[in-house]
C-alpha cells in the first residue's frame, strides 16, 4: 500500500492502539467546522494566554530573543543543569590556562583569597570571580562592591563580564534588602531603586553587545519585575514579565500565570484597586478569555469572583474594549458585549465578534460582511496555538483562517459552493477535512477539476527519503490525489492518472484505467472477464489510494486506520436543500466502510458472469473475490453461487482462503463443451425416447437405402 504519509504525531499515537480498524477513539482528531455548524458559528474559542500576554509586552530594540534550545542535562553529573550551563558559559572566550584558573578559584570560600591567587587573570575575571565567591558565601555587601568594581573598568577591559556584573549586582542588592526585611527592618526604597537600575544596566549592556551567553539581558526583565512588584507597582511588573515572555522566555510566561493565581486568591477589597491599573486589567482579561486555570472544560469557582471584580473596575472603560467584549460574549452577556463593540475599533477580534452578534440577530448578510473585514484585519501570522475543544478534538487556532472557515459555512448555505471551498482550502492543514468533504461531496467533479487546473499546480513529488521519514504530502498534492481518485470513481479514466502524486500511483491508475477500458471495449468474453477480474484485484489491493474517499466512508485522510462518526446530511438550519442534494448525488456506492472492496467484488462478479460456469476460472474468480473482505454475508453469497453453478475443484473446501489463480486461457475451450453439456442436460429426461427413436431412425434409413439399391439393380 502506498503511504499517504499521515501526520507523524497521529501515526505515532496510533502505534499504541490495538491492531485493526477503529472508530474515532485513540488519538485526538482535528476539529471539523462542518461537524456542528451552529456551535461553530455560535462559540468564540478561548484565546491564547501566550499570545495575549505577549501583546502586552514591549519590543526592546537590539535585545536578542531567547534561543529556542532545551536545557540539556548530563545525567552522569550531580550538578544542577543551570549550574552546569553557568560553568560552560563562564569558560567561553578564555584560554585553557584561564579556564583552569577560574575553575579552581570558583572552589574557594574567601573572596580576598580569590584576588590573592588570581595573578595573570584580567581584572574583570578576577574581580567578578571574587564577587561570585562572596555572593555564594552569603557576603552580599562584599559581592556588590566587587561587581561595582567590574563595571567601573574601562569598557574595553570588561567585554566578558559586564552584563554578568550588572545582573549580579542587582541580585546582590535585592539580597541585602531581603536580609534587612528578615531582621524586621523596613525595605529600603533606595536599595530597591539601585537594584532596578542595575538590572536596567544589564539589559542595556546586552543590547550594546557585551558578552551575554546566559541571556541575562532577558532575565533582567523578570528580576526588575520582582523589584517593582515588591515596591507595590503591579502594573510595571506585569509589563516587564510580558516583555520577558515576548522575548521568548518561559519564565516571563510562568510568572504571569503565578500573578493570576495570586490575584485569584485575593479578597475583593484588595483585588478591585489593583484591577483599576491598565496592565493588571489587561492581564486578567487575557487570562479570562484564554480560560487559564480551567481543567477538563470546567470553569474554576474563583473565576466568577474575579469576573465580577473586573466588571466593576472596567465600567465605563474603553481600554481593551475588544478583549472585554470577547469576555462578555463568552460569559453570555451579549448586551454588554454589543455596547463595548461600539468602541472596539477595527481589529480582527472586534469584527469577528460583530459577525457573531449579527448572526445572533439573524442578519447573515451583515455577518458575511463582518467576517470579510475580520479576515482582512487579522495578520496572517497571528497564531493562538493549540486548543482542545469541549468535544475532545484539537484545533490549531489561527484566527484569520478560523474566520474564513466560519464564513465558508454561510457561503455553503447560500449556495456559493466554490467560494466556500476556497475559504476552507486556504487554511491548508488546519481545516483540511472540511475542505476535503466539500471537494469530493459538494463540488461537482468539473468544478473541482477546473479549480485544480487553474490554481493548484502539481508540486514536486516527495523523494523516497522524505517518504521514509514520513514527511506528509502537501495539501496541494493531497487535493490533486483526491481529484484523481474521484475521476477514477466516476469512470473518467483518461483524465485521472495525471493528478496522482507519486509515479507508482500514476502507473497503478493508468493500469486500472486501461483494464476498465479493455473490459468495456473487448468483444471476446474471456478477455473482458480477465480485465474485470484484474481491475477488481487492483481495486482490492490499492483501492484506498486509487478509489478511496478522503472522508466518509473510507477516510483516506487517516489511511483508513480510523473513521469518524459523520451522520447522513439532512436539510436543517445552516444546511440548505441544494447542498443536501449535491452530497446525496456524490455518496459512495455502496456507502460502506472501505467501499472500494465492494467495487472490487462487484467487478469480480461481473467477470464471473462472462465465464463458462464449468471452467476453473469461474470457480477461482469467485473464490478470490470471497476473500476480499466485504463481510460474511457477501462471502456466503459467492460461495453459494459457486456451489449452485460452478464445477468441482479440489481446493473448494478452503473457499476464499486458498484459491488458484483463474486460468482464463483454459476457459476459452469451455465455451463449446459447456454448450454441448447444456444440450445434454436439457435432453437427459428424454433419454429412453431418444434412444428408441434413434434406433427406429437408423432402421428406417437402412430400409430406405436397401430399397434404392434393389431398384437400381
Amino acid at each position: 500500500m502506498y503511504s499517504r504519509n499521515w501526520p507523524r504525531h497521529l501515526l505515532a499515537l496510533s502505534l499504541f492502539l490495538p491492531l485493526g480498524t477503529a472508530t474515532a477513539c485513540g488519538p485526538d482528531f482535528p476539529l471539523r467546522l462542518l461537524g456542528d455548524r451552529a456551535m461553530t458559528l455560535g462559540e468564540l474559542p478561548e484565546g491564547s494566554f501566550q499570545f495575549e500576554v505577549n501583546r502586552l509586552g514591549k519590543v526592546i530594540t537590539g535585545l536578542k530573543p531567547a534561543a529556542a534550545t532545551a536545557m540539556s542535562r548530563d545525567y552522569e553529573s550531580d550538578l544542577d543543569p543551570y549550574v552546569q550551563a553557568r560553568i560552560n558559559a563562564e569558560q567561553l572566550g578564555l584560554t585553557d590556562a584561564q579556564r583552569a584558573q577560574v575553575t579552581r578559584l570558583r572552589t574557594l570560600q574567601d573572596a580576598h583569597q580569590v584576588l590573592a591567587e588570581s595573578a595573570g587573570l584580567a581584572p574583570e575575571l578576577s574581580l567578578y570571580t571574587a564577587g561570585a565567591v562572596a555572593f555564594n558565601a552569603g557576603d552580599t555587601a562584599t559581592a556588590a562592591d566587587y561587581f561595582r568594581q567590574v563595571l567601573a573598568l574601562p569598557a574595553d577591559q570588561r567585554a566578558l563580564r559586564s552584563t554578568w556584573a550588572a545582573y549580579s549586582l542587582g541580585r546582590a542588592l535585592m539580597a541585602i534588602n531581603q536580609q534587612a526585611i528578615e531582621q524586621n527592618q523596613d525595605a529600603s526604597q533606595d536599595l530597591l531603586q539601585q537594584a532596578r537600575q542595575a538590572f536596567i544596566q544589564a539589559r542595556q549592556l546586552s543590547v550594546d553587545g557585551f558578552s551575554d551567553p546566559l541571556e541575562l539581558g532577558i532575565a533582567s526583565l523578570g528580576e526588575e519585575a520582582r523589584v517593582v512588584r515588591q515596591a507595590g507597582d503591579w502594573n510595571s511588573a506585569v509589563e516587564l514579565y510580558a516583555t520577558q515572555s515576548r522575548q521568548g522566555s518561559p519564565v516571563g510566561y510562568s510568572s504571569l500565570k503565578q500573578l493570576i493565581d495570586e490575584l485569584n486568591a485575593m479578597p475583593e477589597a484588595q483585588l478591585i484597586p489593583l484591577l483599576e491599573g491598565k496592565a493588571v486589567q489587561q492581564l486578567v482579561t487575557a487570562a479570562l478569555i484564554s480560560h487559564v486555570g480551567w481543567s477538563f472544560g470546567e470553569q474554576p469557582p474563583a473565576e466568577q469572583k474575579i469576573i465580577k471584580a473586573l466588571v466593576q473596575s472596567t465600567t465605563g472603560s474603553l481600554d481593551n474594549a475588544d478583549r472585554l467584549a470577547a469576555l462578555n460574549y463568552q460569559i453570555g452577556d451579549y448586551a454588554t458585549s454589543k455596547t463595548l463593540l461600539e468602541h472596539a475599533g477595527d481589529g480582527g477580534l472586534a469584527w469577528w465578534l460583530r459577525a457573531k452578534m449579527a448572526l445572533r440577530d439573524g442578519d447573515k448578510a451583515l455577518a458575511a460582511s463582518a467576517y470579510a473585514k475580520a479576515a482582512k484585519a487579522f495578520p496572517q501570522d497571528e497564531d493562538w496555538g493549540l486548543r482542545t475543544t469541549a468535544s475532545g478534538d484539537y484545533e490549531a487556532l489561527k484566527p484569520g483562517c478560523r474566520v474564513e472557515g466560519e464564513s465558508a459555512l454561510l457561503a455553503l448555505e447560500r449556495g456559493d459552493y466554490l467560494q466556500a471551498f476556497e475559504q476552507l482550502y486556504r487554511s491548508q492543514d488546519l481545516y483540511w477535512q472540511d475542505a476535503a468533504l466539500v471537494a469530493e461531496r459538494v463540488l461537482t467533479v468539473d468544478e473541482l477539476k477546473q479549480f485544480v487546473d487553474q490554481q493548484v499546480p502539481a508540486p514536486a513529488p516527495l523523494t523516497q527519503e522524505q517518504r521514509d521519514n514520513y514527511e506528509p504530502l502537501s495539501v496541494a498534492a493531497r487535493l490533486r490525489d483526491l481529484l484523481g481518485r474521484r475521476l477514477l470513481r466516476e469512470e473518467r479514466y483518461a483524465e485521472a492518472a495525471a493528478y496522482f502524486d507519486n509515479p507508482g500511483l500514476k502507473a497503478l491508475a493508468k493500469e486500472y484505467a486501461g483494464l476498465r477500458e479493455t473490459a468495456q471495449s473487448s468483444w471476446w468474453p474471456t478477455k473482458r472477464a480477465a480485465a474485470l477480474y484484474d481491475a477488481g484485484r487492483l481495486a482490492r489491493e490499492h483501492g484506498m489510494e486509487l478509489l478511496g474517499y478522503e472522508m466518509a466512508p473510507d477516510f483516506a485522510t487517516f489511511e483508513g486506520n480510523f473513521s469518524l462518526d459523520i451522520p447522513e446530511i439532512k436539510a436543517a438550519p445552516l444546511i440548505a436543500a441544494g447542498e443536501v442534494q449535491r452530497q446525496q448525488a456524490s455518496v459512495a456506492q455502496p456507502n460502506e466502510r472501505f467501499h472500494y472492496r465492494y467495487v472490487a467484488t462487484g467487478l469480480a462478479s461481473q467477470a464471473a458472469d462472462l465465464l463458462p460456469h464449468t471452467s476453473q476460472a469461474f470457480a477461482a474468480v469467485l473464490c478470490k473475490a470471497s476473500g476480499w473482505g466485504t463481510g460474511l454475508e457477501d462471502q456466503r453469497a459467492l460461495y453459494r453461487r459457486y456451489v449452485e453453478q460452478g464445477p468441482y475443484v479440489p481446493w473448494a473446501e478452503n473457499f476464499g482462503q486458498q484459491c488458484e489463480e483463474p486460468d482464463f486461457a483454459a476457459a476459452n475451450q469451455r465455451y463449446v463443451t459447456q454448450a454441448l453439456d447444456n444440450v445434454r442436460s436439457d435432453l437427459r429426461p428424454y433419454k429412453r425416447v431418444l434412444q428408441v427413436g434413434g434406433l427406429l431412425l437408423v432402421g428406417a434409413v437402412g430400409l430406405l437405402l436397401l430399397r434404392r439399391r434393389r431398384q437400381a439393380s
